[in-house]
């Protein structure tokens, strides 16, 4: 659902910073949450919390609240002026809004963002764990005879489709029960990304209008994502599809057809190649130029072989076409050769964390075993505003980030790069905790 990439050196380095919290169940819910910088299908990730507080009774409602309520109800009689200038009819308004409230759990989920960050390989002991492999299996096995018609008809593995619904929801044990209209209201209103929700407000109008369902079960996240896989109101316009026949595009039923059939068509619109894996770890040569592991450089697996880029059973990695190399943790962590596929999936998520989460999952469900290097295990993730402090650090130095936003992205990678190289480091990139006390 997101289109820019950026690096997962640390997993706090996702779009807009993004924390992740890796809930306590074993297999609990590794849902993307919506925060958009304003802009048609961009969110971050997040992981969803999995109880949702109820909107306070009226009883208790404080008087803060009550101004908010009347603002918000204010809101929504200029909000559909505007909703009909856009083809959305009296009837579903009316429909939609009825019993609406202005949710200030929402508003606090929405604000209340923790800055300490999870690592890659901590996201990855929970993405990747036994119980979600095992459960993943299960759901494979129970729903193998949809999964082999929606492989055929997409040309996306099955595998591939079950690894991002349990990164969803957990196999749709988790999808979330608040409101859609209601939450998507009550962000627009708020205003910071008030844009951005107003456009996924209207999409999800167009849907209950379209007739795919109704209010009452349009429910989701906070942030208002849906269904087993998670689509967002205007990528559910865009990709999703009616496998059953029914006449419906139903992601929200108990039935998973729809919404998985849903994730492979979106898959397979980004670009999916069918039979190519998404990566494939590898061992580096002593002495290896570690500024090669760059997104924008590509090579056949031929010409990585001849730098010394081996899989792990010392062979050179198969023709699966052209790849990057990718080292999420530096060359202290996991090196893999990554293709198209890793692309494709990044369309759905953008962050490399998920990206590889999906990947991995995909792999073990499939019969794979983890991965065989070490990971620094010793790390810790910078929290935003440490990120923060090594832009400017970074940038004083003389090592321009260009920006100051706690995103670490490819300019700051590059001048990570280059402040190694200027002190005799690895120049691998990764915006590590010793990097910023270095800088300090």
């Amino acid at each position: 659902m997101v289109f820019k990439t950026y690096s997962c050196a640390i997993v706090g380095a996702l779009v807009l910073g993004a924390t992740m919290a890796v809930a306590s169940a074993p297999d609990s819910s590794l849902r993307p949450v919506l925060r958009s910088t304003g802009a048609s299908d961009k969110v971050q990730v997040a992981f969803l919390e999995t109880s949702v507080r109820p909107v306070l009774r009226p009883a208790q409602i404080k008087p803060p609240v009550m101004q908010a309520n009347a603002r918000f109800e204010a809101w929504i009689r200029s909000f559909k002026t505007r909703a009909t200038r856009q083809g959305i009819s009296k009837s579903t308004l009316d429909r939609a809004f009825r019993g609406v409230q202005y949710n200030a759990d929402v508003v606090r989920r929405d604000r209340n963002q923790s800055e300490f960050t999870k690592t890659l390989w901590e996201y990855l002991d929970s993405a990747a764990s036994d119980s979600r492999v095992k459960n993943g299996k299960a759901a494979l096995r129970k729903h193998r005879k949809t999964l082999d018609a929606i492989e055929r008809k997409y040309g996306v593995e099955k595998e591939v489709v079950v690894a991002v619904w349990g990164l969803e929801s957990a196999y749709g044990a988790v999808r979330g029960d608040v409101p859609i209209i209601e939450a998507l209201a009550t962000l627009s209103f708020d205003g910071r990304r008030g844009r951005f929700f107003e456009q996924q407000l209207i999409a999800a109008l167009k849907i209950l209008q379209s007739g795919d369902t109704v209010p009452r079960r349009m429910v989701g996240s906070w942030a208002g994502a849906m269904g087993h896989t998670q689509f967002i109101p205007t990528s559910y316009l865009s990709f999703a599809v009616d496998f059953t026949g029914d006449g419906k595009r139903d992601i929200w039923s108990d039935d998973p057809t729809d919404a998985l059939a849903s994730t492979a068509a979106y898959l397979k619109r980004s670009g999916w190649v069918t039979g190519q894996p998404w990566g494939v770890e590898v061992t580096l040569p002593r002495g290896f130029n570690y500024a090669l592991a760059n997104r924008k450089i590509k090579k056949k697996p031929s010409e990585w072989g001849a730098l010394g880029v081996k899989g792990l059973d010392g062979k050179t990695v198969k023709n699966h076409g052209q790849a990057s190399l990718l080292l999420p943790a530096g060359h202290n962590g996991v090196a893999l050769l990554i293709f198209r596929n890793f692309d494709a999936i990044e369309r759905y998520n953008t962050a490399d964390a998920y990206v590889i989460g999906v990947g991995h999952l995909s792999d073990r469900i499939k019969g794979g075993g983890k991965f065989k290097s070490n990971w620094p295990r010793q790390d810790r993730a910078l929290t935003f505003s440490e990120r923060k402090e090594l832009q400017r650090r970074l940038t004083a130095a003389g090592f321009d980030t260009v920006k100051i936003d706690g995103k670490i992205g490819p300019l700051t990678i590059d001048a990570v790069r280059a402040y190694q190289r200027s002190i005799g480091m690895e120049p691998d990139g990764y915006a590590s905790l010793a990097i910023l006390k270095k800088l300090r």
